[in-house]
């Protein structure tokens, strides 16, 4: 039997200095740092928003299971998830599992940027390898890899402006079948300048409807190896 997947791991680790290009770094931030200024200003206002945003997860992930008969694009999900965690579209990652590696399927931009071998050091090899969640509010001071993260995305203008932004906060699940069988890992993460920037933390709870999204995401066609996308 697999081990079960169903605690999280928090982890911190020595410090990374970004060296990525940040000139092109648009309004995008400030807009950003004003939208979550609120919820850094008392741990009160950050349980208040937590809550809510708990409560909205709830109500979108059963939107997200009612698209499976439609047989929706791993695009049109993907930007559903960014929805359910109010993060923007490039701040989602959805990859599935092929013949050992990993490859992206979302963000489309990452499909021909090469695959993550699951005996790798990435976030993403690890999660699928361990079939354990991770929860990283401090993801800047874990050593990981940040090629991925100097590809340029599409999407909005707000989207954009980011691109060049490194990743602060992370969540990261294993996307298993019910017989337990890892076929993918689905993150979500913020950006920004620094931890601030990038916006609120993630919660357990934020975890636990992730590790639920990935269950749904699970059944979808597009993750069966092999598939078109």
């Amino acid at each position: 039997m697999p081990p079960p997947v169903g605690r999280s791991n928090n982890i911190d680790g020595v410090q990374q200095k970004y060296s990525g290009n940040l000139s092109k770094v648009g309004l995008g931030l400030q807009d950003r740092q004003q939208d979550h200024l609120a919820t850094s200003m008392s741990s009160t206002g950050n349980q208040a928003f937590g809550a809510k945003a708990v409560r909205t997860a709830k109500a979108v992930v059963s939107d997200l299971e009612s698209m499976i008969p439609a047989s929706p694009s791993p695009d049109r999900v993907c930007v559903k998830l960014a929805q359910i965690f109010r993060v923007h579209r490039g701040e989602v990652a959805l990859l599935r599992s092929e013949k050992g590696s990993l490859r992206f399927i979302f963000p489309p931009e990452l499909r021909s940027a090469g695959v993550l071998p699951l005996n790798g050091s990435a976030v993403a090899a690890r999660t699928a390898a361990t079939r354990t969640p991770l929860l990283s509010n401090t993801f800047m001071r874990v050593k990981h890899a940040s090629l991925f993260e100097a590809v340029k995305l599409g999407g909005d203008e707000e989207d954009r402006s980011m691109e060049q932004m490194p990743i602060q906060k992370i969540m990261s699940v294993p996307v298993a079948e019910s017989s337990g069988n890892v076929i993918g890992v689905v993150q979500i993460s913020r950006k920004g300048l620094d931890g601030t920037g990038a916006g609120a933390d993630f919660t357990g709870e934020d975890l636990k409807q992730l590790e639920k999204a990935a269950e749904i995401v699970a059944r979808m066609g597009f993750m069966q190896a092999g598939a078109e996308i």
